[in-house]
C-alpha cells in the first residue's frame, strides 16, 4: 500500500522494542516518557501492537518483565494492549498464545498461519468482550470465512489442543534446536554468529545478509528450504513444522550445519556485529 499510493501511513509510531537500545535499558519507559509528555510529539494513539517475538524483524525475542511493564504502561495510559501472535502463535513458542509464560492479559490478539491447521487460509481477531461492538452484518465481507478452514482449524484444535502433550513436544524440540544452534554457533562464524528465539521459533544472527543468502543458497542445492528475516536478511530463520518428527528435524539441522561449514570455509574470516550502545 505504500508503495503503490506513494505517501507515508499516518497515524502511526514505531517504538524501540526490547533490547533495542541496549542490554540494560527498558525501552517501556521510553514509551511512558513520550506518552505521559505533551510536547514529545507523540499523540495518545488508541492502542500499542507488539509482537512476543518479532519474526520479519529478525527473530528478536521480548522479555517477560519487558512485557509486563508494557502492559503496565498500556493500562496507565489507557490504550488496547494488542498482541499480533500470527507467526509466534498456535503453539510456535511452546505455548498455544506466545504470552502465557509471561501471564499478561492483551486485550486484542491476532493469529493466522498455522491456525487453519490444514495449510488453508484463515485468521481471528480475539477481543475482550467489552470491545466486540459489531453491529449484525458490520463486519461480513466477500472473502470473509473460508468454511473448509474452520472446520480443519477445529479439528487442528481438537486433536492437538485438548490436552498439554503436544505442547511439550514442541518444547522438547525447542530444547533441541537450541541445543543444536547453540553448539553450530560455537564452532563457526569466528565467534560472531549468535543463536536467538524461543521454541520452535529460532534463528542463527550471521552478521549480514551476504553469509546468511550464501547459507540458505547452500542447503537449497543440498534440499532443504530455509529462509532468512531481520533488516538485512542476516538471520537464518528456524521455521519448523510443529508436527516435524525427530529425524527429519535432525536430518534438516544437519544441512544447515552442512551448508555453514561449507560457507565459512570459503568466507574465511567473519566480520563482527556492529555495537551501537555500548553499556560496559
Amino acid at each position: 500500500h505504500r508503495d503503490a499510493a506513494g505517501v507515508s501511513l499516518n497515524g502511526t509510531h514505531r517504538m524501540p522494542y526490547d533490547g533495542y537500545l541496549g542490554e540494560n535499558i527498558d525501552t517501556t519507559e521510553y514509551l511512558d516518557k513520550v506518552l505521559s509528555d505533551s510536547s514529545s510529539g507523540i499523540n495518545s494513539p488508541a492502542g500499542v501492537i507488539v509482537e512476543t517475538v518479532q519474526g520479519e524483524g529478525g527473530i528478536n525475542v521480548a522479555s517477560i518483565e519487558w512485557l509486563q511493564n508494557l502492559q503496565v504502561v498500556c493500562k496507565k495510559h489507557g490504550l488496547l494492549f494488542i498482541v499480533d501472535d500470527i507467526q509466534a502463535g498456535c503453539g510456535r513458542t511452546g505455548d498455544y498464545f506466545s504470552f502465557e509464560e509471561a501471564g499478561i492479559e492483551p486485550d486484542i490478539i491476532t493469529l493466522s498461519k498455522s491456525l487453519g491447521g490444514y495449510g488453508l487460509p484463515f485468521a481471528v481477531v480475539l477481543m475482550k468482550p467489552e470491545l466486540d461492538q459489531w453491529k449484525p452484518g458490520e463486519h461480513n465481507g466477500t472473502f470473509r470465512g473460508n468454511n473448509l478452514a474452520f472446520v480443519t482449524a477445529k479439528a487442528a484444535i481438537d486433536n492437538y489442543w485438548s490436552d498439554l502433550q503436544f505442547s511439550e513436544e514442541i518444547k522438547r524440540k525447542g530444547r533441541y534446536v537450541s541445543e543444536r544452534l547453540e553448539s553450530i554457533v560455537s564452532q563457526y562464524g569466528d565467534g560472531n554468529f549468535t543463536a536467538k528465539g524461543r521454541g520452535m521459533f529460532q534463528g542463527i544472527n550471521c552478521v549480514n545478509g551476504d553469509i546468511a543468502g550464501q547459507i540458505t543458497r547452500s542447503a537449497f542445492k543440498k534440499g532443504l528450504i530455509i529462509e532468512t528475516s531481520g533488516a538485512d536478511d542476516h538471520i537464518v530463520k528456524f521455521f519448523c513444522p510443529l508436527i516435524i518428527s525427530d529425524e527429519n528435524l535432525k536430518k534438516g539441522i544437519d544441512i544447515v550445519e552442512s551448508a555453514i561449514r561449507e560457507v565459512c570455509a570459503k568466507e574465511g574470516e567473519i566480520p563482527e556485529e556492529i555495537v551501537y550502545f555500548d553499556v560496559g
